[in-house]
């Protein structure tokens, strides 16, 4: 998958700034917390109207996101914990994101047929998390599809970029529910190839 294969190398990457920032006494858990702190402000600018600072932003944010796992891994501090607060925060982040969105969408009468798609994109977010979380609880291989979370952040800064919000959300809403549906056909599936266990 391109997002996978990108997120690696990007993570190799980000291993020397990782060292850089650990010295800073950060530890990766601050580092998550301040990222949801750096997206309430992405969401404002987008709020505020000023749609291109705010792609611009996203992209920061999304790539400020990948620092708390470089700083985990420069210092050993790895910890299931860790893994579960960054998830976590990443759906609050992104849940915001697309609240600074919808206040934008309101504030401009935009009309319904936006807002719907928004909602939707969120959604579709959540079920594409929670998908892989209860696929992976059981075994099973949970992160297919086209829509994870780089290729989401990719598509709304693109499109905020090029003052395409609602086509953005279009391609948002249907992907994102396309990912969604295709985890559950493919967790569907692995689970009918398995053996039958005896009772």
């Amino acid at each position: 998958m391109v997002s996978t294969r990108f997120a690696n190398r990007v993570r190799s990457r980000l291993g020397p700034v990782g060292e850089i920032v650990a010295r800073t006494g950060l530890t990766p858990n601050m580092l998550t917390v301040i990222g949801l702190v750096l997206n309430v402000g992405v969401a404002a600018v987008i709020a505020s109207g000023n749609l291109i600072l705010g792609g611009a932003l996203v992209l920061v944010a999304g790539g400020f996101d990948a620092l708390d796992g470089a700083v985990a891994r420069a210092t050993g501090k790895t910890s299931a914990f860790g893994g579960f607060l960054d998830s976590t925060i990443d759906r609050y982040s992104e849940a915001v994101v697309f609240g600074g969105v919808l206040i934008y969408l309101t504030r401009t009468d935009a009309g319904t047929v936006p807002i719907l798609l928004t909602y939707a994109a969120i959604v579709g977010s959540l079920m594409i998390s929670y998908t892989r979380a209860k696929s992976e609880q059981i075994g099973i291989r949970g992160d297919v599809g086209v829509a994870q979370r780089l290729e989401r952040v990719v598509i709304l800064a693109l499109a905020l970029l090029a003052n395409q919000l609602v086509g953005g959300l279009w391609v948002l809403a249907v992907i994102t529910q396309l990912t969604a549906v295709h985890r559950i056909v493919h967790v569907w599936n692995a689970v009918r190839s398995q053996p039958a266990s005896d009772v």
